[in-house]
């Protein structure tokens, strides 16, 4: 209720919102928000606005429909998936909602975040999670919370996560011990 509030009172500034989900369809495997009942519940929550939705499902022609109405200001709020990750550019949008924040990475978190902020006035990034996080997972929402800087956040996620097998398959972790050198610093 205080997310949809805060929704509306940046609506009627004249601002744009973008609310992003992990998933286009339910996944009864998985328990989390989908972008088509999110945007059905957009729609009941705010039927006084205009909603756009846009995923990689999608033709392309219909995509940059919905993307450009939304650049136009002719659409309020914008309902996605991570197509909006990269050249997406609109100044008035100061509002990104991400649903089930703990299932991104970092590096996906703060493209996703760089999508507001784009022009004068305030913007906010509002994370949504499970209540139940793992303790590594709250490391890296309170990494995002703590820094706007890309070059720390992913410092941050190296030492999180690990490097990774250089020469192999593993994508995290260490798999031989480095005795001099530090993958993040040298």
């Amino acid at each position: 209720e205080m997310v949809y509030a805060f929704v509306r009172e940046q609506i009627q500034k004249g601002r744009q919102i973008y609310v992003v989900f992990p998933l286009i369809k339910e996944n009864e495997k998985m328990d989390l928000q989908d972008l088509e009942n999110g945007f059905n519940e957009l729609c009941e929550a705010f039927p006084e606005y205009k909603i756009s939705m846009v995923h990689g499902q999608m033709k392309a022609a219909d995509k940059d429909l919905q993307m450009t109405r939304f650049a136009n200001g002719e659409t309020q709020i914008l309902v996605a998936t991570t197509v909006i990750e990269v050249r997406v550019n609109v100044p008035n949008a100061t509002v990104m909602i991400i649903q089930n924040a703990e299932r991104f990475g970092l590096s996906r978190l703060h493209q996703l975040r760089g999508r507001v902020g784009r022009g004068g006035d305030q913007s906010f990034c509002i994370l949504l999670t499970d209540m139940e996080l793992s303790t590594d997972t709250r490391k890296r929402m309170d990494i995002m919370v703590a820094t706007n800087d890309g070059f720390r956040i992913a410092e941050e996620d190296l030492r999180l996560r690990g490097a990774g097998d250089l020469e192999g398959t593993q994508q995290s972790g260490i798999p031989f011990d480095l005795k001099i050198a530090n993958l993040a610093t040298d």
